[in-house]
């Protein structure tokens, strides 16, 4: 019997329709797949491309996806990988929650902010990067070992990670002082 393994995509409440597509594509299923996940389940927001739920037949791996839902926690909680959008509230939900994160910037976006605080994290070694045209490429070749596991969820340690993004307070801890997400079991 082969083990459940879930890639959760969320786009948010707006549309993305590049990342979706990109995920769907057949180099993006067989890459999973090669990694050894078995399911894709798809928050398709506001967008126009709807993918065929048996696109992922032929790699073995399962498609299923839905517009909107208000609380994610659920598929946030089941998830071995996510990929996300930037948006902050995705980025640190999925943080918060420990979870392996993948964050693909939307680089249609005029005045894009969301990448800063994608870039900035992924420094920090927190998550991945990456656009929809290198999200095949950034799956190769993430080792998602060394990933660091995100801070408590107080929020005096989130006003501290923001506070230390905007330059208001000096880093309060190194890189080398968190633990990576295979040392606390989340990544065998």
């Amino acid at each position: 019997m082969k083990q459940n393994r879930m890639v959760f995509v969320t786009v948010g409440s707006t549309l993305f329709d590049a990342l979706v597509e990109a995920v769907c594509k057949r180099e993006c299923l067989l890459t999973l797949r090669k990694l050894g996940y078995t399911s894709l389940v798809i928050q398709l927001g506001k967008g126009k491309f709807v993918p065929d739920k048996s696109a992922g037949e032929a790699e073995d791996i399962e498609i299923e996806h839905f517009p909107y839902k208000p609380n994610l926690a659920e598929y946030l909680g089941k998830a071995d990988l996510v990929i996300s959008h930037a948006g902050s509230g995705s980025i640190f939900e999925t943080l918060r929650a420990q979870r392996p994160l993948v964050v693909v910037v939307n680089t249609l976006l005029m005045d894009n902010h969301q990448s800063e605080l994608a870039d900035e994290l992924a420094e920090r070694k927190y998550l991945y990067t990456a656009s929809p045209e290198k999200l095949v490429d950034t799956l190769r070749t993430m080792k998602l070992e060394t990933l660091v596991p995100y801070p408590s969820s107080e929020p005096s340690a989130l006003v501290k990670t923001l506070d230390q993004f905007l330059g208001f307070a000096p880093s309060i801890r190194s890189v080398s002082d968190h633990r990576s997400y295979s040392e606390v079991g989340l990544i065998p």
